[in-house]
């Protein structure tokens, strides 16, 4: 540490009220203590630490304001300011009522033969946090990382061992990027090999104008309908099967080849399967299978039209909310209702296109466990241009609550009518999310966008709580 010169000198004509401007101004807590260590004077560069301190500690010991393990700290640094040792900066955490201790750092000097001693802080809370917030970002990215480590070694795993062939091209050029043993065995070569051409080099000569047609639709539209092509040197006819993805700012195509079905063994489904396909696809109501996290894996023609997309493509691996009704509402009233009860039926809703125009459905649902995974079956069909006829029930009650009340007209003031028209339609809208959730009350706030408590007080209120459970909450 480099000293003064001549402080004598130069500073001599300073007095105690600038001093004391100059202690405060350059420290964060400055103490003024006697010999004993209590402190008579002090002052903080903080509103805040003023407010919860300066009450406390004033009159009291400095080494009674920390920590129980900083009252040695405390200690040393008295003691070194009494037999006026070099000034050392130590550590000491404070306890405040934030809930965490405030890291400072002191150092004291003994002015004159008698005192008083003067300690200096600097607040290390700002540096504490932010490394905190350091160690909790390395933390976080070591688990990314060990999760991103098992991802790759699953991935890898399953590449190498599956048995069928699979490759990754290069979507701008069709380089070989990787290629596992299955594809090496039914190509004729080693991986190394593969990895130096690109994929057309290994297709006979009669196939590669409707190879390289078939990438190009692949690169524009992200997939398109499988293809068949034979390999050169008599390596036999195999179905190409692609999808479109981006990894590091560059597109590339997994590919997977595919030996098509012998004659002994046709590929095509039994005729009732094959029936049922047909009466899917040309069905006038829209049909759309999802998986267990409600994204679209395959959906018919009548879908597409409702929603007014160009191609199934557009719809797969998309999630269904984004057609559906209310956003966070309607889908999951259905989820919820189908795993539990495994159906619904005739649910009343609104579909959307991506153009903005919607029209009104009914959706019948059906859960399906596969063993493997669970899948969601929406039968939806457009009820826009359904003739009305005779009104539902719910209807009926409202005409018939309307005329009731319209009858009170002059025998009963304006403002109760409209509180009674109020609440008769409150309770018409209650009765109708019940029904239509088949009295699941999660599901009917959800979907009248209330809480659950105030499901449960109106539900009170009319009347409408079961007399076993008395309103409370049940699922």
């Amino acid at each position: 540490m480099k000293h003064f010169r001549a402080p004598k000198e130069s500073l001599k004509d300073i007095d105690p009220e600038a001093i004391g401007s100059l202690i405060s101004t350059s420290s964060d807590i400055a103490l003024v203590l006697d010999l004993e260590g209590v402190i008579y004077d002090l002052a903080f560069g903080n509103d805040e630490w003023s407010s919860e301190w300066y009450g406390k500690w004033l009159g009291q010991a400095m080494i009674d304001t920390v920590t129980i393990e900083s009252r040695s700290k405390i200690e040393s640094l008295l003691a070194d300011a009494r037999a006026k040792m070099p000034p050392r900066w130590r550590q000491v955490n404070h306890p405040s009522s934030w809930g965490a201790d405030v890291p400072v750092s002191y150092t004291a000097l003994m002015i004159g033969e008698t005192g008083p001693i003067v300690a200096c802080g600097r607040e290390l809370w700002s540096t504490s946090l932010l490394q905190q917030r350091l160690v909790n970002a390395q933390q976080s990215m070591e688990r990314h990382y060990s999760k991103l480590r098992h991802v790759e070694a699953r991935y890898r795993l399953l590449f190498q061992v599956t048995t069928e062939a699979i490759l990754v091209l290069d979507a701008n050029s069709w380089k070989v990027v990787e290629a596992n043993p299955a594809a090496e065995h039914l190509l004729g070569g080693d991986i190394d090999a593969l990895q130096n051409q690109t994929f057309v080099d290994v297709l006979d000569e009669t196939s590669r104008g409707e190879a390289i047609a078939y990438f190009n639709s692949v690169r524009a539209t992200g997939r398109s309908d499988d293809v068949r092509t034979k390999l050169k040197g008599g390596g036999g006819t195999v179905m190409l099967s692609s999808s479109l993805f981006r990894q590091d700012n560059a597109s590339l195509i997994l590919l997977r080849l595919k030996a098509p079905a012998s004659a002994a063994q046709p590929a095509a489904p039994p005729a009732a399967s094959s029936n049922l396909l047909n009466v899917i696809e040309k069905s006038p109501d829209a049909l759309v299978i999802t998986d267990a996290a409600s994204r679209i894996v395959s959906c018919n023609p009548a879908f597409l039209d409702l929603v007014q997309l160009a191609n199934a493509a557009l719809a797969i691996g998309q999630p269904f909310e984004n057609w559906l009704g209310r956003p966070g509402v309607d889908l999951n009233v259905l989820v919820v209702n189908l795993r539990q009860h495994g159906s619904v039926r005739l649910y009343p809703t609104v579909l959307r296109s991506d153009y903005g125009t919607a029209v009104n459905v009914e959706i019948s649902a059906v859960a399906v466990d596969q063993g493997v995974e669970l899948h969601f079956g929406y039968m939806i069909r457009n009820v826009d241009q359904r003739p009305r006829g005779d009104s539902p029930a719910v209807g009926q009650g409202m005409q018939r609550s309307v005329h009731q009340l319209t009858e009170l007209v002059g025998r009963v003031p304006l403002k109760e009518l409209v509180r009674e028209t109020v609440d008769e339609i409150e309770r018409l809208c209650i009765e109708a999310a019940l029904e239509l959730t088949g009295d699941n009350r999660a599901s009917a706030a959800e979907l009248l966008g209330l809480s659950r408590q105030s499901l449960y007080v109106k539900l009170r209120r009319y009347g409408l709580a079961d007399a076993s459970s008395d309103g409370e909450p049940t699922d």
